[in-house]
This record gives structure tokens, sequence and C-alpha cells, in this order.
């Protein structure tokens, strides 16, 4: 028996982690669960997978939830704050984490979870993005088990042979695919995007996913984090890491060997896949998802990412060769575009323009460490917010 800590379980990875772990109860218990504030959530989840310990966000929050479960006659301890998840994540009865939380929130914890040498299931992109070295470096001192969850680093990692030591030429690699759906606005006239609404940026094509992902995915950023992200798993620069536009989302991503084989990983656009390839990792177990049928599929096509149309992605490769703590200050300064954008403080096309403001106007250092790094990351929050003040008028005032 396999006990799980799930940091963000009320999130679309969490949700679909505990989907995959209900449909096993002979080989997985759930030891503990997070969520910032989605306190009723985290109860009815409680009540189903009755998990030692649940974490939130604030003490108020804690209260909340120790009321609901108390009233459930729940005895699940309940804690709150950045501590308590770094506890959850490394506690000695845990054999694996799933890093779910979004942003640098989930920095600390699954840093955490490394250190202790956890089994861990990598949905978290900031802890890689802001922090690569660092974070690897934790991994190989620990002898933790790293395994990815996005679909496309999931995909790379089966596509590589077993023994992979993070270098592409011992083992006859001479690229890495990823793959993109290429988000809402793939066909849509560039000159329309100003338009854009967060309604229409969250909905994506083929994933469920949170808001903030879903804009992401709609800027590209998403895959632009992804690259960075790629970088550090699996030791490639960045001239060694192309992305794909695939909007039928079937192959997940692929190798490009040098005898001219490439390698791609299909399957039902369902993060329960690449979910359950984790935790069962490295046998087999059912995920839930509908097998693939190519013949309903039909067609697959491809084509390249246009670098106007997603600048996002363009600034991620820029701040991959730059190195350091740029791509700290890339993620910072763009979570908090992305959740102006959110509350229309700004148009969709100014996401990109507040992100350039705060990396033109910041140097970057050396991540050194994980306080160099926190540091950055404040300071580029702060230089996101006046770039933010600068454009103007906020999008709801100007188009009232």
């Amino acid at each position: 028996m396999q006990h799980i800590t799930i940091l963000g379980a009320t999130g679309s990875i969490g949700v679909s982690t505990l989907d995959v772990i209900a449909r096993h109860p002979d080989r997985y218990s759930v030891y503990a669960l997070s969520a910032h504030s989605r306190v009723d959530e985290l109860a009815a989840q409680c009540r189903q997978f009755r998990p030692k310990v649940a974490v939130v966000g604030s003490a108020a929050a804690a209260d909340q939830l120790a009321a609901l479960l108390r009233a459930m006659e729940l005895d699940t301890e309940v804690a709150w704050g950045e501590q308590a998840l770094c506890d959850i994540a490394s506690a000695a009865g845990v054999h694996a984490v799933m890093a779910a939380i979004v942003g640098a929130a989930g920095l600390a914890p699954t840093l955490a979870a490394a250190r202790a040498g956890k089994k861990v299931m990598l949905a978290n992109k900031e802890a890689l993005v802001m922090s690569g070295q660092l974070f690897m470096d934790a991994v190989a001192a620990s002898g933790a088990t790293l395994l990815p969850i996005d679909s496309e680093h999931n995909a790379i990692f089966q596509c590589l042979p077993a023994n992979y030591g993070r270098q592409l030429a011992p083992a006859g690699v001479t690229k890495i695919l990823l793959t993109a759906s290429g988000g809402p606005f793939l066909k849509r006239a560039v000159e329309t995007l100003d338009a854009v609404t967060p309604a229409e940026a969250c909905k994506h094509p083929k994933w469920v996913m949170g808001r903030k992902i879903s804009v992401d995915s709609a800027t590209m950023m998403n895959k632009g984090l992804e690259v960075i992200e790629a970088h550090w798993l699996f030791g490639a620069p960045a001239d060694r890491i192309e992305v794909v536009i695939h909007p039928q989302s079937v192959i997940h991503s692929m190798v490009s060997y040098e005898d001219g084989s490439v390698l791609a990983e299909l399957g039902n656009p369902d993060m329960r896949t690449p979910i359950a390839h984790a935790l069962a990792y490295p046998e087999r177990i059912a995920s839930g998802v509908a097998q693939l049928d190519l013949t309903q599929v039909g067609t697959l096509q491809f084509e390249k990412p246009d670098f106007k149309r997603f600048p996002c992605l363009a600034l991620a490769y820029d701040a991959l060769r730059a190195g350091g703590t740029a791509p700290a200050l890339l993620n910072a300064a763009n979570e908090v575009a992305v959740q102006a954008f959110l509350d229309e403080r700004i148009g969709f096309r100014q996401i990109d323009r507040v992100i350039a403001a705060v990396m033109d106007e910041l140097p970057h250092g050396p991540a050194s460490s994980v306080d160099a790094v926190l540091a950055q990351d404040a300071a580029a929050r702060a230089a996101a917010g006046r770039a933010i003040a600068a454009l103007g008028q906020p999008l709801k005032a100007a188009t009232a």
C-alpha cells in the first residue's frame, strides 16, 4: 500500500489523481490533502478518502474546515500555511507526493518532497522554472524519484531510454519535440486578440484546466514554461527543444533520434493517463481513460508556432537562454499579468507587454539559493504591478 500526499487536491490535477486512486483502493491510500481556499470541496474529499491530514491556506480556512470535519465525525488533522504543506510533503509515512499547486506557492513544498527523497509526481511547473538547478540538485542528493505529470513531459519520459541520464548525445537523441494544441486562438485573426475576454481565453478546445493555466495555454506561455521545464528534466539546451503545433492533442510529444527514428506517445487528451503512469511506475494500471481509436481521429496535423501570434513563447525561450533567475522573473511577471487579465484590469495582448517590461527592467542574477530566487520573484511581482499601472485605464473602464 502506497500512501500519497496530494498538494492542490481541489484543482483539476488533484481531482484527476483522486479519481485514479479511487480505482485502486488495494494499492493506494491518501495520507494528506491540501487546498488553498476551497474548503467545502476539500471537506468532501476528506469524507471520501479519510486522509490523516488536511492543509489549507489560512487560519480562517482551517477553522472552517475543522468545523465541517467535526460535523462529519472525521478525525482528520487540520493545519494551515506553507510549513504545514512542507510537513505533509516530507512526512515519514508518505511514499509519493503529487505536486499540483499552481504557481510559485508550490515551490517550497515540492522542494521539501524532493529533499525528503519521495517519489515526486511533478505537475507544478514553477518548481523547475524558478529553481531548476536547485531542484535537480535536491533530487540527486536525496535519491528522490522525479516523474513528470505534464502530458508532454510524461510523453517524452516514456519515449526516452529507461537509463537516460539527462544527456542527449549518449542516448542518440537529437531533438525533443513538444507538442502544443495552439489553444483557442490558433486561427483567430491576430488583430482581434486585443478584444479577447477571460471567458474566451479559458475555453480550451481540448483540455479541461484551471483558469490560470487555461490563459497560459491561450498565450502559449504554458508551452514556454514547458520548454524551460524540459531543459531541466532532460538536460536539453534551448535549440534542441522544438515546439510543434498539433491541434488534435493526440500525440503528446516526441523524441527524435540520430538514426532518423522519431518516437511518439499517443493517447486521448486526459490527464489521468500520465497520472496513472506516474503512480504505478514502472508498472501500468487502469486510468479510466478510453482507449485511443486512431480510425476515429482520422487526421493528425502539425505546424510551426507563429511567434508574432504567441510572443509569450518567444519570451520564455529568451529567459531560458539568459539563464539564472531570468525564468523566475518571467514566471512571476506572467502570474501577475494573467491575474490582472482575469480580473479584467488589462487586455489579453497586454499580458506579454507586462512580462516584456519586467524582463527589460530587472537584471537577472544567479539562482544560487531559494532565497535569491524568491527575492527575484518578489521584485518581478512589484515590477509587474508598476507595468500594469502604467498601461492606463483598467479594461472594464476602457470598454464601458
